[in-house]
């Protein structure tokens, strides 16, 4: 490759990656930089299955392995800040459908049972990633059905706040 082809290229691949980057605010970019460190357990910069497992571990929660390759699955390449962004954006770009919203609220049902408790639910909304205050979470709460138990049917909820049980009717 000519020097000239090579410094174009070598141009493309920076204006990418700064794309990425360009398309958050700068207080979600610190808010992802801090979810990262999190996670990249050991702070090589890279996630791997090792810092899944270690940041599972710290949460409570235990996966098997065919479901932290599934996850590491999802990035195309080694999962470095920039991609970890990346995959961020392709996940917020692709539309919030029942199915996407289901993914999220099954993290908070580790025992799958279709179900999450609201209080679970609140506690963590409030403690982890971009918290939410009382009247937000209230405000994203106000169509959820409760059962006797306090739980939220996460389908139920799901279709109902992306709009899919609108247009099931």
């Amino acid at each position: 490759m000519s020097e000239s082809k090579a410094a174009s290229k070598k141009k493309q691949v920076q204006r990418t990656s700064s794309d990425i980057f360009a398309q958050f605010r700068q207080t979600q970019l610190q808010e992802f930089k801090e979810a990262f460190s999190f996670i990249d357990n050991n702070k090589d910069g890279i996630i791997d299955k090792h810092d899944l497992v270690a940041t599972w571990d710290a949460l409570g929660r235990v996966y098997p392995d065919n479901e932290l390759q599934k996850m590491l699955g999802e990035s195309p390449a080694p999962l470095n800040f920039t991609m970890f962004l990346r995959l961020i954006a392709t996940k917020i770009s692709g539309s919030d459908g029942a199915d996407v919203l289901k993914q999220a609220f099954e993290t908070f049902d580790p025992d799958q049972t279709g179900k999450v408790n609201v209080d679970v639910l609140k506690k963590s909304l409030m403690t982890f990633g971009e918290k939410l205050s009382d009247e937000e979470i209230e405000q994203a709460l106000k169509e959820a059905t409760l059962d006797s138990k306090g739980n939220i049917d996460i389908m139920s909820y799901c279709q109902t706040i992306s709009g899919q049980a609108e247009e099931d009717k």
